[in-house]
């Protein structure tokens, strides 16, 4: 009864959300409005975090755009109407699957550290961590990525002419859009960071005091950017944004210069993939350990008979933590850039180190996280013969392509500042490297040297965008933002979907829970498990925490019949549209 009830809860939350987002569409001139937002289509279809981003994307694919049209035009407007999740001063990682071919290809437009970058850049004289300094403010913000990844792609497999796909989000940052709880949150909550820089507390606040849910927000200096980003993209890389932002960054105290935006190039790399039940299980690779990890901890699951035990049930979430648990310790010692370290990628997401690592579970008691190490590096290298911010998309289109793209100015508002003139939002991705040895990052993640920072060093990710296949067809897509949350998130929905056999707005709103390793605790979402559930894993050793929900998860369904069926997170304010 319990679980019935909990669902229909979130259906009604879920009907609230469609009803808002619609209403949010309808309330701008700045894209013509659908007649409705349908989570069922045939044709395509666009899920994001936003209603108006949806749109934009939906527009490319009604236009005969294919899916990168559409993902383009979607996080382009993303950068738009979320300037405190994701934008053009920061990066991501996208996914893309070719139907034709069945290829899963995998770019990578993540930050990277400034040439003029230490590895004791955050620490005083005494070896001591700086208090926000790899947070806030300038010293804290990494080469962005985002424009060169999105025309990387486009350039490559785009259909629809670059200026039209840049439209949208020019057009929603000249005539503005009624901002939503979730700007005036992630504000209030940044507000004091945001008030120290000019740009920012002019762009985003009315005087240094926030602004209120349906106020209009306007960004002219971002459209006028958008638009030279249009016109040349290269523009923000050796133009004169390029010289806007090393100006600002001089005058700052800020590392990033000209050199730097001028070497900044994305990268392709072979996506990780591997077998789970039927399926085909692809993700992102090094530098996100998202695809190495949501692998590693399917493979530890194997083939427990999960649907027998039941969603939810303790000895089925009591396999999950675990293996969490596991996942997360190899990642503080063995994940970072693979162009400066050897990731030991093959051994990680080896059935046979899972299947090792799987006999340290203890089926009825939780093992303390300071007991659970990383195995030697020599057993892997045996084992296979050789060595609170963030946004996410999802797009399939008539020819069944698909891309899941995930990108990220860090924590709200990224380092809280703007590039002088050109309402570029500045990400704080310097954080996701260990700044000193065992010191959490904003995440609570701990990381060593394989993660330390280095000049032009990519730091370490969770993004996870996942697309999935069966039989040689596309099956699903999914990501979610949510830091070190990211992987989890992305497990559980896959475990929905592919186990339990939810539908995909199930499988998206259904309660969460999360372990990272260290701290040693359990997040609960508040209200997800029952009484004698929690009540069962503390028997076992479990510390649990409860908090309020976490991530903003979206994913589309190829379901049996070839249809679509998309899902944005009830958490946030997202949209699923088709046609």
């Amino acid at each position: 009864m319990r679980y019935v009830d909990s669902f229909r809860s979130i259906q009604r939350i879920c009907s609230f959300s469609v009803v808002v987002s619609i209403a949010l569409v309808r309330s701008t001139s700045a894209i013509a409005a659908p007649t409705i937002l349908l989570d069922r289509a045939t044709q395509g279809m666009v899920v994001s975090a936003h209603p108006l981003a949806t749109q934009a994307g939906l527009s490319m694919l009604q236009q005969g755009g294919n899916a990168v049209d559409a993902a383009v035009a979607t996080t382009f407007a993303i950068s738009v109407v979320e300037p405190f999740s994701a934008g053009l001063g920061g990066g991501g990682f996208l996914l893309m699957y070719q139907a034709k071919s069945n290829e899963i290809k995998a770019l990578d437009f993540r930050e990277r550290a400034p040439l003029n970058a230490t590895k004791t850049m955050y620490l005083d004289n005494q070896g001591n961590v700086r208090p926000n300094a790899s947070t806030n403010g300038y010293l804290a913000v990494a080469t962005p990525g985002t424009i060169a990844g999105l025309y990387e792609v486009h350039r490559k497999y785009g259909r629809l002419p670059w200026k039209t796909v840049i439209a949208p989000a020019i057009q929603l940052a000249e005539t503005g859009l009624p901002v939503s709880w979730r700007f005036v949150s992630a504000t209030k909550t940044r507000l004091p960071t945001l008030l120290k820089n000019p740009d920012a507390q002019k762009i985003f606040t009315h005087n240094g005091k926030t602004y209120q849910i349906g106020e209009r927000l306007v960004q002219p200096e971002l459209a006028a950017t958008l638009r030279s980003v249009s016109q040349n993209p290269q523009d923000f890389y050796t133009g004169t944004i390029a010289t806007a932002i090393a100006a600002d960054m001089a005058a700052n105290s800020g590392l990033i210069t000209q050199k730097d935006l001028q070497q900044y190039r994305p990268t392709w790399r072979d996506p990780v993939c591997g077998d789970f039940r039927k399926a085909r299980v692809c993700s992102m690779p090094p530098p996100s350990s998202g695809g190495v990890h949501l692998l590693q901890i399917l493979n530890i699951i194997g083939d427990t008979d999960l649907k027998t035990l039941g969603w939810h049930s303790p000895d089925a979430l009591h396999l999950l933590i675990e293996s969490m648990r596991i996942a997360y310790a190899d990642r503080a010692t063995y994940l970072g850039d693979p162009d400066f370290i050897k990731v030991p990628v093959k051994a990680l997401i080896s059935p046979v180190y899972a299947q090792k690592r799987r006999q340290e579970i203890n089926p009825q008691k939780a093992t303390p996280s300071s007991q659970v190490k990383a195995v030697d590096p020599a057993v892997l290298q045996r084992l296979t013969k050789e060595s609170v911010e963030t946004s996410h998309l999802t797009v399939v289109d008539r020819d069944r392509n698909a891309v899941s793209l995930t990108f990220t100015v860090n924590l709200g508002f990224g380092a809280g500042v703007v590039a002088k003139g050109t309402g570029i939002v500045l990400n704080n991705e310097m954080d996701d490297f260990a700044i000193a040895p065992n010191t959490p990052n904003a995440f609570g993640l701990v990381g060593g040297t394989a993660n330390a920072i280095a000049p032009n060093k990519i730091p370490l990710s969770s993004m996870t965008p996942t697309i999935i296949t069966e039989n040689g067809r596309l099956r699903l897509a999914v990501g979610s933002p949510g830091g070190s949350t990211i992987i989890t998130t992305v497990l559980q929905i896959v475990l929905n979907v592919l186990v339990y056999e939810m539908d995909v707005r199930k499988a998206v709103a259904a309660p969460r829970v999360h372990h990272q390793w260290l701290p040693d605790r359990l997040n609960v979402e508040s209200w997800g498990l029952d009484t004698l559930t929690i009540a069962d894993l503390k028997r076992r050793g479990h510390q649990i925490e409860e908090r309020p929900s976490w991530g903003n998860a979206n994913a589309i369904v190829v379901m049996p019949d070839g249809s679509l069926e998309g899902a944005a997170d009830p958490r946030g304010e997202g949209a699923a549209s088709g046609f």
